[in-house]
Parts: C-alpha cells; sequence; structure tokens
C-alpha cells in the first residue's frame, strides 16, 4: 500500500471537528491534515482507530504547510476523540485485479455513470460495509494487518476451493494460491463469512460439494457460507459462455446445501452453508424457518431476505388492531413496484390487506427487467425507464410504491440517472420509498406513511 504521508493527501483532510471533543478542545480544526497519532504513520482508517485507543494522543498535522504536534487527553482509551475526515477509508479504493466470469459489472450496457463501473476488492471495505473480496488483492502486509487490527468479519467471495479451477473462474493465476490466506485467518481466529457464486456447468454439483466439505474444516470462525446462482444479463457478448439454472438445478443445490446443514449444525451448533433466497423460489419451495438462518448473517447477501420479511409483516398485521369503523373506513389506492423475484410474496401481502381493509387498493406490479435482460428479477436492479413505460402502459394509482433499493443508498438517484423527481414528474405521481421492513410496508400500503 503506498505510503503518501509526505505529500498532500486528500484523504487525511479532517472534514469536521465535533464541537465540545477532546479534538476541539484541543484545538484541532477542519482543513488540518493527518500526519501520525503517537508516533505511528496514518495510511486509512484502520491505522486511525488503531492509533487512538489511549488515553493521551499526540497527534501531528499539517496546517498551511507546517506540520505541528497537538497533544490531547480523552476521558478513556475507547472515547472517540471527535474528527471526521474527507474519506470514509482515509486512502484510495483498491480496484479489482481478477476478470471473473461471472462479473455482473462487464455485463453492464455503456454510457452509464463511472462509478458503477468501478470493480472493488477490497478488504477495508469488507470490515466497514460487507463487501465480499477474492483476497488475491492482499499483501503480506494486508494478512498482517488484518489479523493485527482484527477486521472482522472479513467477507471472502471463495466460489470454489479447487485451485485450477479458481485460477480459471477468476482469470487470475494467484487464484488458486491466496487461497491459503484464509488458513492464515483461521489460525488466527478470525471470523469470516463467505459466499460461492455458482455457474452452471463450472462450479456446480461435484465441485460445489468439494467446496462445500473444504470449507467446513475453517468452522467455526467461518461462521456462513452462501451459496448464490450467477446473475445474468443480456450484455454477455464476447464473454465466457453461462447459462440459466432450471428448477431442477434448484432442487439439487438445495438438498445439498439441506444436507451438509444438519451435519454442520450437529457439530458445530451452525447452519453454515446457506442458499440464497431465489434457489427456494426457483424450485417452488417453502423458504427454511427463522432459526436455520443463524441469526441472519447473510442477509445482504440475499439470504433470508424473503423469510425475515414475511416475519416482519405477517407480526406487524396481527399486531396492527385498529378500531372496527377505521378498519371499514381506510382508505388507501396505491401501485406497488416489485421485481419479478419478489412478486408472489408482495401479491400475499398485497392480498391479506384488502381482504380486511375494503376501501384499500393495491396494485402490485412486476416490473420486467428489458434494460438488463428478462433474466434479472431483483427489484435492486430496476430502472426508472423500466418502471416508467410499464407503467404507462398498464395504468397506476396516484401513490407509486418504490422498494428503497431501486434508489443509491445515499442519493434519490435510480440505476439509469433519473431523480426521483423526474420519475414522480413523468407519471404524475406521489411515490412513497418502502424500506425493507414488513412494519413500514405494511403501513406503507394502508397510507399510514
Amino acid at each position: 500500500m503506498a505510503n503518501n504521508l509526505n505529500k498532500e493527501n486528500a484523504n487525511h483532510i479532517i472534514k469536521n471537528v465535533i464541537p465540545g471533543s477532546f479534538a476541539y478542545k484541543a484545538g484541532l480544526k477542519p482543513g488540518d491534515e493527518l500526519i501520525s497519532i503517537n508516533g505511528e504513520p496514518i495510511v486509512d482508517i484502520f491505522d486511525y482507530r488503531y492509533n487512538i485507543l489511549s488515553k493521551k494522543l499526540d497527534i501531528v498535522v499539517k496546517r498551511n504547510g507546517e506540520e505541528l504536534s497537538v497533544v490531547l487527553f480523552k476521558d478513556s482509551d475507547d472515547s472517540d476523540p471527535g474528527l471526521e475526515f474527507e474519506g470514509g477509508i482515509m486512502d484510495e479504493y483498491r480496484r479489482c485485479k481478477n476478470n471473473c466470469i461471472f462479473c455482473f459489472i462487464d455485463q453492464m450496457p455503456p454510457g452509464m455513470r463511472k462509478t458503477l463501473y468501478f470493480k472493488d476488492d477490497d478488504s477495508r471495505l469488507s470490515f466497514l460495509q460487507g463487501n465480499y473480496v477474492t483476497l488475491t488483492n492482499l499483501s503480506e502486509a494486508d494478512v498482517e494487518r488484518i489479523i493485527r487490527f482484527r477486521m472482522e468479519p472479513i467477507n471472502i467471495s471463495f466460489q470454489t476451493t479447487n485451485p485450477e479451477l479458481r485460477c480459471k473462474m477468476l482469470n487470475n493465476r494467484f487464484a488458486g494460491e491466496s487461497l491459503k490466506i484464509v488458513d492464515r485467518f483461521y489460525e488466527n481466529e478470525i471470523v469470516m463469512n463467505g459466499q460461492i457464486v455458482l455457474c452452471k456447468g463450472v462450479n456446480d454439483g461435484e465441485e460445489l460439494r468439494r467446496s462445500i466439505e473444504d470449507l467446513m474444516k475453517y468452522l467455526p470462525y467461518l461462521e456462513s457460507v452462501s451459496v448464490v446462482p450467477v446473475g445474468l444479463s443480456k450484455y454477455r457478448d464476447g464473454l465466457y459462455p453461462l447459462e440459466s439454472f432450471t428448477k431442477e438445478d434448484a432442487i439439487e443445490v438445495i438438498d445439498m446445501v439441506e444436507h451438509y446443514q444438519k451435519i454442520t449444525y450437529e457439530q458445530y451448533g451452525l447452519h453454515f452453508i446457506h442458499a440464497s433466497d431465489e434457489w427456494y423460489i426457483l424450485a417452488g419451495r417453502e423458504m427454511p424457518e427463522e432459526e436455520r438462518y443463524d441469526g441472519y448473517l447473510q442477509l445482504e447477501n440475499g439470504v433470508g431476505m424473503i423469510r425475515l420479511l414475511c416475519d416482519e409483516f405477517d407480526n406487524a398485521f396481527n399486531s396492527f388492531k385498529p378500531s372496527l369503523l377505521r378498519k371499514l373506513f381506510l382508505k388507501h389506492e396505491a401501485t406497488l413496484v416489485t421485481g419479478k423475484l419478489a412478486y408472489p410474496i408482495m401479491k400475499r401481502f398485497a392480498d391479506m390487506v384488502m381482504n380486511s381493509y375494503p376501501k384499500v387498493k393495491i396494485d402490485v406490479v412486476a416490473i420486467t427487467n428489458n434494460f438488463f435482460g428478462e433474466k434479472i428479477t431483483v427489484s435492486g436492479l430496476l430502472t426508472a425507464q423500466d418502471i416508467i413505460a410499464q407503467l404507462k402502459e398498464r395504468g397506476y394509482y396516484k401513490t407509486v410504491m418504490l422498494p428503497n433499493n431501486v434508489l443509491k443508498a445515499d442519493e434519490d438517484i435510480f440505476l439509469d440517472d433519473l431523480s426521483l423527481k423526474e420519475f414522480e414528474d413523468s407519471l404524475q405521481v406521489k411515490t412513497c420509498v418502502v424500506k425493507s421492513s414488513g412494519q413500514e410496508l405494511l403501513y406503507a400500503m394502508l397510507g399510514l406513511i
């Protein structure tokens, strides 16, 4: 990792000093450039967090081109000094060195915003945001820092434990060798989670069985591994030939996963290996009960989202007990937008509400993903243009409910760069952006938020 401490580094510029904080009282100011703490140079957020664990901090900053030392005292080792920085990780993001045969970024159309084409493979983002990393980007120093700073859990994108096959899938001759890093993490009791992106005819079948059995050796520090089907857009010209899974394939994957869940639960009290929600929908099977998700360790990876949402919605529905008069006269009309994957679930919710509240009308619309291709069925990859076109063709109520994952996490912008206001203006509607919460979904359907 490059150390630019002798250069002007925007990632170390103090953005804000919280009023009344220890740093504020010591005289640190926005615009100061952090150089070191207690003699230790600061490269990124982990150096910073590790070195502030002391009551006395000797902080060297650069101000107006000159270095100065500021000493501050905290009331405890764990107290935050009160500094906020321009860069979230105080360093440049690590770009992925692989050329994976399943990479979704390679399957995106041209002309979208630049940030959507950036492939990160950064262990720091794994710790901070839950991103999955391939380990191919880690130097020996990086591995030592992860162990030293206890940067856990670290989320690892395995794909396979067959070294030769992993090199092929990642198009990186070091991809097989990098699996040895997992041994280092295991020996040092670093908590890990894993992921296998399953590609038909590549790492499924007996290769999947081998991977599961190999990864079981890292229990209990490798707490969970998810198996997710590869996402295939229509933009695959010149890419590795991959095909979609069938219902029979999904049944085979689920049966294998559930077989090993019984084994690991008996030995470790963890179900460990999990099939993502898509497999159960494709197979036409009921979602596993809540207990089998081990506390939803892989929720952001699409494992257990539907079970959790169903349980939350059912609990909220059964707990909401308005007066009979209000129940009869509660009135709301809305169009609920969803992807094809979640449509049956959303339709069940809407029918429950409409059967109990006569004046509530919810039209659930499953949007076909023409932008990326019909094989993409999740709501998080829907674009404004597809939603607008299909609602205009079908008809819609004056209130449109949108799942929050169709927008950027920190901005009201769709994947195709249309703003929420432009969406509303195009359809002349009011939107209700609904978080992934059963209670909030219920209240939105009833017009209570």
